[in-house]
């Protein structure tokens, strides 16, 4: 069974930094996501968002303590989701 035949990957995260997903770390999530191949959404509540895009990921307004879902689909998705993990983990380096 391929990668693509399994579905969609999901992982929750929790937005640890003080100001929240700013645009600075959307831009990190942006680019992040960007370096794989898969289709990778970010979801808060009944709002799916292209992880891929900066002014989606905006419109998520999520302050420090928001749980987003992560969900990725296509080839390279759990190693997407392992590194987007991974930077929401970091909270962005910001203090």
């Amino acid at each position: 069974m391929t990668e693509e035949a399994k579905g969609p990957l999901t992982r929750t995260v929790t937005v640890v930094n003080p100001q929240g997903l700013h645009a600075r770390p959307a831009h990190m999530v942006v680019l992040t996501a960007n370096r794989f191949p898969c289709r990778i959404e970010v979801v808060r509540g009944d709002l799916e968002v292209d992880a891929k895009s900066i002014m989606s990921l905006m419109m998520l307004a999520a302050e420090k303590g928001t749980e987003l879902l992560l969900r990725a689909e296509g080839p390279e998705a759990a190693e997407a989701l392992e590194a987007l993990v991974a930077l929401f983990a970091s909270g962005f380096k910001e203090g």
